[in-house]
């Protein structure tokens, strides 16, 4: 069965989220796809410890905590969330767009608002033969459900937050092994804290290396060899979690049409709209003379594109801008 909106928001980051707001303001209703399991994009994924000196009133935020505020600020309006999945393809109807996800959801909408970041996120992989043969079995980027992975053996490789953040946090339930190229690590102090006091303790091992090859029992996973220097030393395992961190990809959208500039997608600077009418991209995904990649310039695009897609879901009204200090309407369904 189909499912209606008003408007497609292609990617649940700051500024999608935010968007969220701007056209729940004009009465807008939003559907939201991202590839990721959880919402924030890249704050919550990359860095959601990490503080973050640039958004207006605010000293210090970390990326988790911005996303928390914002989905504070956009739940008055009630959005649907389509995660875990990518925005596959769209088709021209009548009435505006249908757009089919990976998972098969089919949304109809007025508009499509493409606030992707710089695309979707997909893990970085070791580049290591036959690795996809054990993907989502006993090779997992992402954890879904912890309880599969009680009282197993368990090799994490990486050494940035997620990588530190999952070895401090199965070390109770699991025997766990992190590797690492070296004894320095890109993660937030205390996690690193932490992890060399589970060290210390003989809570968890650490191995310096990287990952050179896999090896298997009857096709399943049983061990990972790894690499230090000219040493080669297989450790036993149930599990490989390697947490390289995640790159972007435009993905299914750089088929879509619009035009492009060096990967990212045109815009004008009036409402942020694309070469394809009623189409909007903001944030990083997009490009126009003097763009800055920073949140805070999303922020402004996502109300300016607010303001047209008023115009398309409703072209028969008139949209009269109102300050939301002396919105009666407004007060009322945020409560306040």
């Amino acid at each position: 069965m189909n499912q209606k909106t008003d408007v497609i928001i292609i990617g649940a980051g700051p500024v999608g989220l935010f968007a969220v707001f701007e056209l729940g303001l004009l009465s807008l209703k939003c559907h939201l796809i991202d590839n990721l399991d959880k919402i924030g994009g890249q704050c919550a994924e990359l860095y959601p410890e990490k503080p973050i000196y640039d958004i207006p009133a605010r000293h210090s935020i970390t990326g988790q905590e911005l996303t928390d505020e914002l989905m504070k600020q956009a739940k008055p309006f009630d959005p649907t969330f389509h995660l875990n999945q990518q925005a596959e393809k769209i088709e021209k109807i009548s009435d505006g767009w249908k757009l089919t996800t990976s998972s098969n959801q089919i949304i109809q909408a007025k508009c499509i608002v493409i606030a992707a970041g710089a695309g979707s996120f997909v893990p970085r992989k070791p580049p290591i033969e036959n690795i996809d043969q054990y993907e989502n079995k006993s090779v997992l980027y992402a954890i879904r459900n912890k309880s599969l992975l009680t009282g197993k053996k368990i090799i994490i490789a990486g050494g940035g937050d997620s990588a530190l953040d999952w070895t401090n946090d199965l070390a109770a339930t699991s025997e766990v092994t992190l590797i690492h190229r070296r004894k320095e690590f890109r993660a937030a102090p205390d996690s690193v804290a932490k992890m060399l006091e589970l060290e210390k303790q003989g809570k968890i091992k650490f191995e310096i290396g990287q990952i050179h090859s896999l090896t298997d029992e009857n096709g399943i996973l049983s061990g990972v060899n790894i690499k230090n220097d000219s040493e080669i030393k297989l450790l036993k395992t149930d599990f490989l979690l390697p947490f390289f961190g995640l790159k972007m990809e435009l993905g299914p959208v750089a088929n879509w049409g619009l035009n492009l500039y060096e990967n990212l997608i045109e815009v004008d600077t009036e409402k942020f709209e694309t070469s394809i009418p009623s189409i909007f991209a903001i944030g990083d995904i997009n490009f126009y003379p003097g763009k800055l990649k920073l949140i805070l310039s999303g922020f402004h695009e996502a109300a300016l594109m607010a303001q047209k897609c008023f115009n398309y879901c409703h072209p028969e009204k008139k949209n009269v801008f109102k300050y939301t200090t002396s919105s009666k309407d407004l007060h009322k369904k945020l409560g306040v």
